[in-house]
């Protein structure tokens, strides 16, 4: 193969890759293969001498897609280059003494401290410019507030959540679909919650890995030293051994060991070298310090015949392939399954019934296969649902292609749509989860709606049900009949037309004044006369309504509900008219749920994204350059802070 050519596939392959895990929080391959193509990219660029602009032996990462506030980095904040070859870990670090410790697998954090108190945490990011997440990590599990140190130090250090804390949160989520995939995209968003009472219940840990300045203090040229004296400041730092060339090996072999029962989430190891104005004097490349390495450890793989994929519907309509094969022993643990994510990441290893394949568990916990040995050819994929046995339909979404059953009726999906209807923002029935709602459905306990309101019918049989019981059962009832007391929007947003959320189900009710023949009646004209809806809504509306079983079950739904009354004036409210953006933390109302609220009740409405119909962006931080901040600047729309917005509208006062 052409060795550019090559070159250009990896390229935009691993970027796909890095976009994906690092901006969607999703992957689109595992990390043993970014791991080997992104090894065959580095090797190809230095054996023809060309590197690409935009390669990721470049790059250290992506633009953050965030609404946190952002700040430049005093410092480039570098990837570490690595190796699996503990030979290559002597050799690299010589006759040198070095520290070796976990590569802990979260989310690096910069902390500053000025006058003992912290002042700012600020995250990685890309490595140049990172998010501002201070008030989060002022409520991390193990993080000091106040210091001894009265100089401004900076130190730098991975927030992670333990093992034991992602089990914990993932048993309250009932739902097994929406459960977290591992502990690092748990701590990734948890860290980055624009609220941090959320920040607060995931028990983040801080382990410091690195100390960046320190007024009026001696360390003797030793990282060892800094290390010690940030455990004396009250920091938790990551466990590390002191090693030598003839030493590493054996600390290495005690890692591996421990790894397989240690609470907090690593994916390796990292050796620095203890002298600081050693590894300072050895530079930088492009990308890498010269004065660290990191050491991945080499997966334990097992050898196995695919038996066959088996595909699994979800209830957002994608059918995701799962490899079947024959059970193998990896990690303490027997293994027969493990999923391929999606269609392309099937064709890429070219996976059919009967191959050889090796398989082995991403970060000791996930079954992943790591290659095909003698790539058959992909089997046919389904062209009918397995759950529904209707036609499927190949998408490409983010030049990634799956598999999606088409049937609206489709028992899947009619979950989701359930779960909508039970959800805070509809009907706000409590004690109905997908888990519980999924028991219903397959029981027959539910065909539509309405069967909600009647669950009485079948009273034995839920109270028999594992994780039922007489309680469960009564607070369930109460919450049903709770919910029959209820505003008419709410109900139109229950429905699950498409494109209405709560805020445009509010904006037809008060169009309409609650009238509900009239809505249901409408033209698409009628819809697209009121501020805020376009075309595409209103032809969803119309051809939801066109249907004469959606007319009959919000008849029949009406029946089953009392809608409080609301008095609608054909004054203009002080908002009429405005369209608002919400970005940013706030300080003056609880979240943005409840400013949003304020602002629907005088008549205006809050949108995701601003454009040309916006009014006004709200954000306390006006001076920053965030996407949002930068977009109001080009269309010369005002950016309001907390205290603007309440000058001006007399909200919040």
């Amino acid at each position: 193969m052409d060795t550019v050519k090559r070159i250009k596939e990896l390229t935009e392959l691993l970027n796909q890759a890095a976009k994906a895990y690092y901006q969607e929080d999703r992957e689109i391959m595992s990390n043993y293969e970014y791991d080997k193509l992104y090894d065959e990219l580095a090797a190809l660029e230095q054996s023809a001498g060309v590197t690409l602009s935009g390669s990721p032996t470049m790059r250290v990462g992506y633009e953050l897609l965030s609404e946190l506030p952002k700040e430049a980095h005093q410092s480039p904040m570098l990837s570490l280059d690595k190796t699996k070859d503990i030979a290559a870990l002597q050799d690299w670090l010589g006759d040198q003494d070095g520290l070796l410790s976990w590569k802990l697998d979260g989310l690096t954090i910069v902390l500053t401290y000025e006058n003992g108190r912290l002042a700012k945490a600020v995250t990685r990011g890309n490595g140049e410019v990172g998010e501002v997440i201070t008030n989060n990590a002022r409520v991390f599990a193990n993080i000091p507030l106040k210091i001894a140190c009265q100089g401004r130090l900076t130190l730098r250090g991975e927030a992670v959540i333990p093992y034991s804390s992602f089990r914990r949160i993932n048993q309250e989520i009932e739902d097994v679909e929406s459960r977290y995939k591992n502990p690092r995209n748990l701590c990734s968003g948890s860290v980055r919650q624009l609220n941090n009472e959320i920040t607060a219940k995931r028990d983040i840990h801080f382990y410091a890995f690195s100390l960046v300045t320190a007024e009026s203090a001696d360390f003797e040229n030793s990282r060892e030293r800094q290390l010690l004296w940030l455990q004396s400041q009250g920091f938790e730092t990551v466990a590390y051994r002191r090693v030598n060339r003839e030493t590493v090996a054996e600390a290495v072999s005690a890692f591996s060991e421990e790894v397989k029962t240690q609470d907090v989430p690593s994916d390796g190891l990292v050796l620095l070298f203890d002298d600081i104005a050693y590894g300072q004097s050895l530079g930088r490349t492009a990308k890498f310090p010269r004065d660290s390495i990191a050491f991945k450890w080499a997966d334990d793989t097992e050898e196995t015949t695919l038996k066959y994929i088996e595909w699994s519907a979800s209830r957002t309509g994608l059918i995701n392939p799962v490899a079947v094969f024959e059970p193998v022993e990896i990690e303490g643990s027997t293994v027969s399954r493990a999923s391929v994510h999606n269609i392309s990441i099937l064709e890429s290893l070219e996976l059919g019934s009967g191959d050889k394949i090796t398989v082995y568990k991403a970060n000791m916990i996930i079954p992943q296969i790591s290659e095909n040995l003698t790539r058959s050819g992909v089997d046919e994929i389904p062209s009918h649902c397995p759950v529904c046995g209707e036609q499927t339909e190949i998408r490409a979404v983010n030049d990634v292609k799956a598999l999606y059953c088409v049937n609206e009726a489709c028992p899947a999906k009619k979950l989701k749509s359930f779960a909508l209807f039970a959800s805070r923002d509809a009907m706000n029935i409590d004690g109905l989860s997908e888990a519980t709602l999924e028991k219903f459905i397959s029981c027959g306990f539910i065909h539509d709606f309405t069967d909600l309101f009647h669950l009485e019918r079948h009273e034995k049989a839920i109270v028999s049900m594992e994780g039922f019981g007489e309680k469960s059962y009564r607070n369930l009832i109460a919450s049903v009949e709770k919910a029959r007391d209820t505003q008419l929007w709410r109900l139109i947003y229950a429905l699950g037309i498409a494109n209405i959320g709560p805020a445009n189900a509010k904006m037809l009710c008060r169009a309409f004044k609650n009238n509900v023949e009239q809505l249901a009646g409408a033209a698409a004209a009628d819809f697209t006369a009121i501020d805020g809806i376009g075309e595409v809504i209103a032809e969803g509306i119309v051809s939801y309504f066109a249907k004469e079983s959606n007319r009959e079950l919000l008849s029949r739904l009406l029946k089953e509900v009392r809608i409080a009354p609301e008095e609608f004036s054909d004054e203009e409210k002080a908002l009429t008219g405005k369209t608002f953006v919400i970005t940013g933390s706030l300080e003056h109302f609880d979240n943005r749920d409840q400013l949003k609220a304020l602002i629907e009740d005088a008549g205006g409405k809050v949108t995701g994204s601003v454009t040309k119909k916006t009014s006004y962006l709200i954000n306390n931080d006006v001076t920053s350059s965030s996407s949002k901040n930068k977009k109001a600047r080009e269309l010369d729309i005002p950016i309001l802070s907390e205290e603007d917005f309440m000058e001006m509208t007399g909200i919040g006062r």
